[in-house]
């Protein structure tokens, strides 16, 4: 269907072009260029459109309305209108549709239990972001097999998360490329910006105008400044060139989205998640007049890359809360249906045992359980202490 659209907008194109050319007077001549376009390209493959997915795989009401409230309650909270935490909690990366609709199922338990405290979100990353050469994720490999189906991958995570947001649970995700986003518009309540993006201006131009929370992650280096200036101009509007819905180069004009925060992640060399940290940062983003907000990845630099360890980043973390550490405003954490992880052979992908990350390792749902309890009775304390200080 769509080399058939495709098809036609070449035909109508070859129709009229030539006359644009006639009347700006630009000669046509008969050139042999092969020597020098597309050299290295070795396959072109036609991708569906994000419009024509979005009315193949419309948005359901349940999907819609669970991101509509999500996206409104992490917006009060990182603008500290909502007194909450926010968690994103989930796989390090989604490769099992199946698994990451029973991972859920637990969520929304989670969520039913801990609301009044916690607004808690599911990591559905469908990218990956690689330092040199790996799996891409299911948005670019769903088969897990190398054949890189990318419209199979492109629908098949619209249909995911149009599955796990109409159980009630909303989504995060992680935008790489400049074109997936549209594939899931209306359906991501929070974007990280990821370590190895936040320094590419292109990224940040981009989250400037989108409707969902976006954060950005340090460096891998360890730069806040990085991410403090990633936040500063996402916060402003832009003018730049994009493409619409249907594929098709557009300049896009942006207000600016006023929900962009820095995401403490550790580095290479430590964490960067306790009190003298988060009081750093907040110095970070007062000197550059943005609000004292940020969000901690448990996960990564902050766990020195050892899943066990986020119980102790989230044990911290909710003693800086309770203590009325104000500017902590959300936690990530990498969770999956069976503690650590497994390396995928392509050659062989019906060999993964189910719920086990192939990418980052993760904590199971008891131990999720429990940080996610200690983080609600953190926010408790907050809360207690903030209303005797008001009444003092």
């Amino acid at each position: 269907m769509q080399t058939r659209v495709n098809r036609q907008i070449d035909d109508t194109l070859a129709d009229l072009l030539p006359g644009v050319r006639e009347q700006l007077g630009v000669p046509a001549d008969d050139v042999d260029v092969s020597g020098l376009v597309n050299t290295r390209i070795t396959g072109l493959s036609v991708v569906v459109t994000p419009a024509a997915v979005a009315t193949v795989v419309p948005l359901p009401a349940a999907s819609v309305a669970t991101t509509a409230a999500a996206r409104r309650a992490v917006a009060d909270i990182v603008g500290r209108r909502d007194d909450r935490l926010a968690v994103i909690a989930g796989p390090c990366s989604i490769h099992d549709p199946e698994a990451a609709v029973e991972y859920a199922g637990f969520l929304a338990r989670m969520r039913e239990r801990h609301g009044d405290d916690l607004e808690v979100l599911m990591r559905t990353y469908t990218e990956k972001p690689r330092t040199e050469v790996d799996w891409k994720g299911f948005a670019y490999d769903p088969f897990l097999d190398g054949s890189s189906r990318i419209s199979v991958g492109l629908v098949a995570t619209r249909v995911l998360m149009c599955r796990i947001t109409a159980m009630g649970v909303p989504v995060a995700a992680e935008p790489l490329n400049a074109l997936t986003p549209q594939y899931v518009n209306g359906l991501v309540t929070y974007n990280g910006v990821g370590a190895r993006n936040v320094t590419d201006q292109t990224a940040r131009e981009r989250v400037s105008g989108f409707s969902s929370v976006v954060g950005f992650k340090n460096s891998p280096e360890g730069s806040v400044d990085a991410a403090v200036s990633a936040v500063l101009t996402a916060r402003a509007p832009h003018e730049f060139l994009g493409v619409d819905a249907h594929g098709v180069s557009a300049q896009l004009s942006t207000t600016g989205n006023d929900t962009a925060h820095v995401i403490l992640r550790g580095a290479a060399d430590g964490p960067n998640y306790s009190a003298a940290h988060v009081a750093d940062t907040r110095r970070r983003l007062a000197a550059r007049g943005l609000p004292e907000v940020l969000v901690v990845d448990a996960s990564h630099g902050n766990s020195r890359k050892d899943h066990r360890r986020q119980v102790e980043v989230v044990r911290d973390l909710a003693g800086q809360v309770a203590g009325g550490e104000q500017a902590i405003r959300g936690v990530m954490v990498e969770s999956n249906l069976v503690a650590g992880r497994q390396d995928l052979d392509q050659r062989h992908p019906e060999r993964l045992a189910y719920g086990v990350s192939v990418t980052d390792a993760c904590v199971d749902p008891a131990t999720t359980e429990v940080v996610l309890a200690e983080l609600a009775e953190a926010v408790r304390a907050r809360r207690g202490g903030s209303r005797a200080a008001a009444g003092g």
